[in-house]
C-alpha cells in the first residue's frame, strides 16, 4: 500500500511538471533590454567562468560538423601507453584551468606585438576527445579519426597573407595531452591532410625514436609497437616525417645497452639532427634557435608539427619566440600529469604558457605585415611608424586641451 502511495505521488509530480510546461513560452528578450544585460553581466574575471581554454567559447566540435576555426585547440586525455608514471589524461583539464589568466581583452603578446585572440583568427577551443582507457588499438583510431575530422574543417576568415603556403584552406591544431604518444595519430592525420611527410621539431629530454623491442624483445604484440617512447620511431617506418628537415632538441637522455647504439645504429628514424640540453651553454637560446632555422628552413610548401619539452621554461619560451615564423600545422603539449605537480601547479602554468606562445606564433604568421619585436621593440620602419602614430597622437591630445581650455 505504502509503495502504490509513492508511485502515485511520483505521477502527480511528473504530471504538474508537464503540465507546467505545457504554459510556459520563450520569452523574446528586447533588444535595449539585451543590450542591458550584456553590459551588466557580460564580463569575466580570470578566475571565473567554464575551464576552457583561455576563456574561449567552449564547442564539442566533434558532435558539430558545422563548427569552423582557423585554430582548434583540442583535448586527449589519453596516458595508457606511458612506461613510468600514467596522469597525464588530467593534462588537459590541468592546462585548461591554468590558462584562466589568458583572457581575450588581456592577451597581448609584447614579444610579437599582437594579440592572438584579438587578430584575424578565429580560435575555438574544440573540448576533448572521448578517449578510451580500456584499449590502446581503439584509443589509437579514435584519437586519429578526431584530428583527421578536425583538421580537416574549412577554415573561418583568411589569413591577411592570403593563400601563401601549403597551410592556407586548413585549420590548424593545438593538442592538449595525454602522453606524448598522441603525436603519432596527429602525424598519421596532418600526413593525410597534406599529403606528404611531416617536418618535426621536437623537443625533449628523451629521443621518443625508440625501437619498441628497447622495453621487450620478447614480449611483443602490435599494441606495444604504440607506446610514448617509440611513436617517432613508428611515424617514420610509416613514411610520416621528413627526416631530412626534423630535429631533436633539448636531449638529456639515457640510452639502452653498454654503447651508443640507439644513435648510431642506421634506421629511418635516424634522420633527425640532435641538439643537446648541455649545448645551451655553449650556444645560448638564439644560438639554439638558428640551428633550428637552418635545418628546418621556411619553407611555406612543408608543414611543420611542434612538441615541445626540454629545457627550463624560461630557455624554452626563449627559443619558441625565435621560432615564430616556422610554418606550423600543428603542435602537442603533453605529459602534464596534475598529480606530480606541486601546489603552485607550475607545470600546468607553463604549459598553457607555451600553448599561448605557439597560438600566438600561428597567428602572428598569417598577418601581412611588420609586427614589431621583441617586448614593443620594432625595426626601424616599424619604429618610424609608430613614431608617426605617437606624434599624431599628441597632436590630438593638444586640440582637445585647447578644447576644453
Amino acid at each position: 500500500m505504502h509503495t502504490w502511495k509513492s508511485l502515485l505521488s511520483v505521477l502527480a509530480l511528473a504530471g504538474s511538471a508537464v503540465s507546467c510546461a505545457h504554459h510556459g513560452e520563450t520569452e523574446v528578450v528586447p533588444e535595449h533590454e539585451r543590450e542591458e544585460l550584456l553590459k551588466k553581466w557580460d564580463q569575466e574575471w580570470s578566475f571565473s567562468g567554464i575551464a576552457s581554454f583561455a576563456h574561449l567559447r567552449p564547442v564539442k566540435c566533434l558532435i558539430e560538423p558545422q563548427e569552423n576555426y582557423d585554430i582548434a585547440v583540442i583535448g586527449a586525455p589519453f596516458d595508457t601507453a606511458v612506461s613510468y608514471r600514467p596522469g597525464a589524461r588530467f593534462g588537459p583539464r590541468a592546462i585548461r584551468a591554468a590558462s584562466a589568466r589568458q583572457m581575450a581583452g588581456t592577451s597581448y603578446n609584447t614579444r610579437a606585438g599582437i594579440n592572438p585572440y584579438q587578430s584575424w583568427a578565429k580560435i575555438t577551443d574544440c573540448g576533448d576527445i572521448p578517449i578510451t582507457p580500456f584499449d590502446n588499438g581503439l584509443a589509437e583510431r579514435q584519437m586519429y579519426e578526431a584530428f583527421l575530422e578536425l583538421g580537416s574543417r574549412k577554415v573561418v576568415n583568411a589569413a591577411p597573407k592570403g593563400g601563401q603556403g601549403i597551410g592556407t584552406g586548413h585549420p590548424k591544431l593545438v593538442t592538449l595531452g595525454g602522453d606524448h604518444s598522441v603525436a603519432l595519430p596527429a602525424l598519421r592525420a596532418l600526413y593525410q591532410i597534406y599529403q606528404k611527410p611531416i617536418t618535426v621539431l621536437h623537443f625533449d629530454a628523451h629521443l621518443d625514436t625508440w625501437n619498441p623491442v628497447r622495453y621487450s624483445a620478447y614480449w611483443q604484440s602490435e599494441q606495444t609497437q604504440f607506446n610514448h617512447g617509440s611513436f617517432f620511431h613508428k611515424a617514420s617506418r610509416e613514411g610520416l616525417i621528413c627526416n631530412s628537415t626534423s630535429a631533436h632538441a633539448g636531449l638529456r637522455t639515457r640510452l639502452t645497452g653498454v654503447n651508443d647504439g640507439d644513435y648510431t645504429n642506421p634506421g629511418p628514424e635516424q634522420g633527425f639532427i640532435r641538439i643537446h640540453a648541455d649545448d645551451i651553454d655553449e650556444l645560448g637560446p638564439m644560438g639554439v634557435v638558428d640551428v633550428i632555422m637552418q635545418r628546418i628552413g621556411l619553407d611555406p610548401e612543408q608543414p611543420v608539427y611542434l612538441s615541445p619539452g626540454g629545457w627550463t621554461t624560461r630557455e624554452f619560451i626563449r627559443i619558441l619566440r625565435g621560432l615564430e615564423k616556422l610554418n606550423l600545422v600543428g603542435a602537442d603539449i603533453v605529459e602534464v600529469s596534475p598529480a606530480y605537480d606541486n601546489k603552485g601547479e607550475t607545470t600546468a602554468l607553463a604549459a598553457a604558457q607555451v600553448a599561448f606562445e605557439i597560438i600566438t606564433s600561428m597567428v602572428k604568421s598569417g598577418v601581412d605585415e611588420e609586427l614589431g619585436g621583441w617586448y614593443g621593440r620594432m625595426d626601424e620602419v616599424g619604429a618610424e611608424d609608430v613614431e608617426a602614430v605617437e606624434t599624431e597622437s599628441e597632436s590630438d591630445s593638444e586640440t582637445v586641451d585647447k578644447d576644453e581650455l
